[in-house]
């Protein structure tokens, strides 16, 4: 298993937890636009610190984008297992291609 898979997992074990004892329950409590808008946030700091160059705080806000995009397909009752089916559905299609397909 890992490291996402283990984190999808917490997640969606903390979809029913109190808000109070849980960051992951309170932001999915808020419903899945505020957790939309957190996932834009921490999308933007992450560009912010890749424009700057900064290696280490790019690190970390990537981790950010990653949990938060979790949070996010959760709020929607959308896996992460449905996102990497489509990632291997794609694997080896042209984006130019499969950009193409989709219009």
């Amino acid at each position: 298993m890992s490291a996402l898979d283990r984190l999808a997992a917490t997640i969606a074990a903390r979809k029913g937890a109190d808000p109070e004892s849980s960051w992951t329950a309170k932001l999915l409590a808020k419903g899945p636009e505020k957790c939309a808008e957190k996932f834009g946030e921490e999308a933007v700091e992450a560009i912010i610190e890749a424009v700057k160059g900064d290696r280490e705080r790019l690190t970390s806000e990537a981790a950010d984008v990653l949990y938060h995009l979790l949070v996010m397909l959760a709020s929607r009752d959308v896996a992460l297992a449905e996102v990497l089916a489509e990632l291997e559905r794609r694997e080896g299609t042209s984006g130019i291609a499969e950009k193409a397909a989709r219009s």
